[in-house]
């Protein structure tokens, strides 16, 4: 196994909850770097409470990412009540995705989007689908860390040296 594959395997045994990790900030990034056309679609539909869920929807992904570090400290116990606002924390989040879809949708079926603005629109719609599935996936990491855990410490990361097999050959009598 090259090197580099043998220490990022290390790294995962060491801290698995990365990959929850990494899930979490995977579904904020994608959120953030779409913000201008949620923030776009806002302004032109002015549904029920769209910009409130567009700023909840921020707000809840940064701080699931701090309640995500917060726990799983290193080296100690999981941090339960961290871990239920973490759960709390992604349920409102997709609660929010869900009301902004039903707000573009609810739009849509009444016909007062403007024909041109219906591109954007479109294209924010998908942008929540994506982000309830990476949403939605970062729940099941979660949830399931402790299964992947131990199927993760079960990879063989130790280095095997050619020289130990031979130990009886080398002769330290002093003749």
């Amino acid at each position: 196994m090259p090197e580099i594959i043998r220490k990022f395997f290390v790294a995962l045994k060491r801290k698995p909850q990365t990959i929850a990790l990494v899930s979490v900030a995977a579904a904020f990034i994608w959120y953030s770097f779409n913000l201008t056309v949620i923030s776009f679609t806002t302004t032109r539909l002015q549904g029920n409470n769209m910009g409130l869920t567009a700023f909840a929807i921020m707000l809840l992904s940064t701080l699931a990412i701090v309640c995500c570090m917060n726990a799983f400290p290193y080296r100690k116990k999981v941090n339960k009540p961290m871990l239920a606002l973490l759960f709390l924390m992604l349920g409102i989040i997709l609660f929010c995705d869900f009301h902004y879809m039903n707000c573009i949708a609810n739009k849509i079926a009444g016909g007062t989007i403007n024909t041109e603005n219906l591109p954007e629109v479109l294209q924010a719609n998908r942008i929540m689908v994506v982000h309830v599935i990476l949403v939605c996936v970062s729940v099941a990491l979660v949830a399931l860390l402790p299964v992947y855990r131990k199927l993760i410490r079960k990879i063989r990361t130790s280095v095997e040296v050619e020289g130990n097999a031979e130990m009886e050959a080398i002769d330290i009598s002093g003749e």
